[in-house]
């Protein structure tokens, strides 16, 4: 088995992922609208640039999550933008939300946040009104514009700075729209976002 290609770029450390931000998927996970928002953490170790996913050997039911990622500079700023998975151990966390443990199994295992090369941000206003989308197989599975999100870049970036230790390089993934489902090996994806498109293969 070739080697995962891990993150080349600068060190990230920490990453600060949102959930239920599009109220579609909410509905879809048949959960409440949050009226903040809703962090968890991903280890920034679990950040790769290989577009080869292999899954891990213990997983039954691995979900993709497309995503926007922004990267936070020196002056933990808006940097840098990129699509990333958000890849997802279904079962495990339904297990771990029924009994009230970590969904750390779940969001944080080796290659579980595959990233796009990274683009120059300048400012949100610009990238609002396109359409994020995830083709699974050539078949649309998840597709929205990003002014959908319930929160914004800047909310969730000012909530972020007000309550965690956040450091350069960050990342933070500004959730997914509806439309998440699971991935098998064979499975070719494509994700987009205006004309910037990423592939990723499941292994």
């Amino acid at each position: 088995m070739a080697p995962r290609k891990v993150w080349q770029g600068a060190m990230i450390r920490n990453i600060w992922a949102v959930g239920r931000n599009y109220a579609d998927h909410a509905v879809e996970m048949k959960a409440s609208l949050p009226q903040s928002p809703l962090i968890f953490l991903k280890a920034g170790s679990c950040v790769t640039e290989d577009t080869s996913i292999t899954l891990p050997s213990w997983s039954t039911e691995i979900h993709h999550e497309i995503e926007l990622a922004l990267k936070l500079n020196d002056q933990l700023e808006f940097s840098h933008w990129g699509l990333a998975l958000d890849l997802t151990e279904r079962k495990i966390q339904s297990e771990a939300k029924k009994s009230g443990v970590p969904w750390t199994l779940a969001k944080s295992f080796t290659g579980a946040c595959p990233l796009s090369p990274l683009h120059p941000f300048t400012d949100f206003a610009e990238l609002e009104n396109l359409e994020i989308e995830l083709m699974v197989n050539g078949e649309s599975r998840q597709r929205s514009a990003l002014n959908q999100m319930i929160f914004k870049p800047r909310v969730l970036l000012e909530f972020i700075k007000t309550h965690f230790p956040v450091q350069p390089g960050d990342l933070i993934l500004t959730g997914t729209p509806a439309g998440v489902a699971a991935v098998k090996p064979g499975d070719h994806l494509e994700a987009s976002l205006g004309s910037v498109k990423q592939i990723w293969k499941i292994n």
